[in-house]
């Protein structure tokens, strides 16, 4: 293994897209057969976190997905899987440091200023889905999260947790909608009465255990939640996988092209081909019930008065809409599976 990790180490990344993806958790596997159905083929060696596409010239970069944001948004990696509640934790943080540094007089070097800071969300993968939430006892006599302020919170989102209880308290005081500008929001030069506890795991425990009157955690199921004898109160973001990019790619084609990639997986995932001959007369009924991505194919049929329809359905809908197109004369309706596509 020490050899494998050595040929990597030695392996030049130069000329190659880095393209971070999470190394654990809930958005790994999804995110793995979201890189198969891709066509990015590559072998990750047991143990070692980066790994050389075999058939483009990208290397996988496998990093917790909190830190992806803060790769990418420095341009140190290209692409990246994350949640949106990842990117937005990271922004808040952005925001709070750059306020820090106003506040001490501290200006950027010309190379700062120079360098594009930040990610850029590409697309929506379409998993992942959860909810930062605030979360109280449930026997407990909060009810809303203003009713927290002032408390200690446990959280491992601390700049998102910072800004929610900075907006509550201006509102407490009066100061409705007064933000910072670029998104949060903050106190100026008040100093944040709610504590905000900085926590790494199993925050769901802190309020059994003393640490914490209430939460901001992530929210799947819900079951979690409620074995800690914990119910939510508010929603600080609601979240799922994101691709994002960095401001200023190394090679924007090859973003472009693996964009592209991905979203044809993600469309192929949703959609079904939907297939029937129709009278047409009856075709402009057919066509409401399956009016298709952008529009249907229509095939003349070597019977008069007939035609064929070739059409993209969404999953979710293919069941109701085949009753549907039966009951205004269509006939021979097929359902095919997509494997990929292209194009919006």
């Amino acid at each position: 293994m020490a050899v494998a990790a050595e040929l990597i180490s030695l392996q030049s990344l130069e000329g190659r897209l880095l393209f971070a993806v999470p190394k654990k958790g809930r958005l790994l596997s999804a995110s793995l057969n979201l890189l198969e159905g891709a066509d990015i083929q590559f072998r990750r060696e047991n143990r070692l976190d980066i790994a050389l596409v075999k058939n483009l010239p990208i290397a996988l970069v496998f990093l917790p997905a909190a830190d992806i944001p803060t790769f990418v948004g420095e341009g140190r990696v290209d692409l990246g899987i994350t949640g949106f509640d990842q990117v937005q934790e990271h922004d808040a943080g952005v925001r709070a440091l750059a306020r820090a540094r106003r506040n001490s007089g501290e200006e950027l070097s010309p190379e700062e200023s120079a360098k594009p800071q930040g990610c850029e969300t590409v697309m929506e993968l379409g998993f992942g889905a959860c909810r930062l939430q605030v979360q109280v006892p449930a026997k407990g006599g909060y009810a809303e999260g203003k009713d927290l302020i002032g408390k200690n919170i446990g959280t491992s989102f601390v700049h998102l947790a910072e800004e929610y209880f900075a907006r509550l308290e201006l509102e407490k005081d009066g100061l409705e909608g007064v933000s910072n500008g670029d998104g949060g929001y903050h106190l100026g030069a008040r100093k944040l009465r709610t504590k905000i506890i900085e926590l790494s795991g199993s925050v769901e425990a802190a309020c059994a255990l003393g640490v914490a009157d209430g939460i901001v955690d992530l929210v799947e199921s819900g079951e979690t939640m409620k074995a800690a004898g914990l119910k939510a109160i508010d929603t600080v973001v609601d979240s799922s996988a994101i691709l994002i990019k960095s401001k200023a790619p190394s090679n924007p084609a090859m973003v472009d092209l693996i964009a592209a990639r991905i979203g044809g997986v993600i469309t192929a995932q949703r959609y079904v081909l939907c297939q029937y001959n129709i009278p047409r007369t009856r075709l402009a009924d057919a066509s409401k019930i399956t009016p298709g991505k952008r529009a249907p194919t229509i095939t003349s049929l070597d019977e008069e008065g007939w035609v064929a329809v070739s059409v993209m359905v969404e999953k979710k809908r293919i069941a109701p809409a085949m009753d549907e197109l039966m009951l205004v004369g269509a006939t021979d309706i097929l359902v095919l599976d997509i494997h990929n596509t292209r194009g919006s």
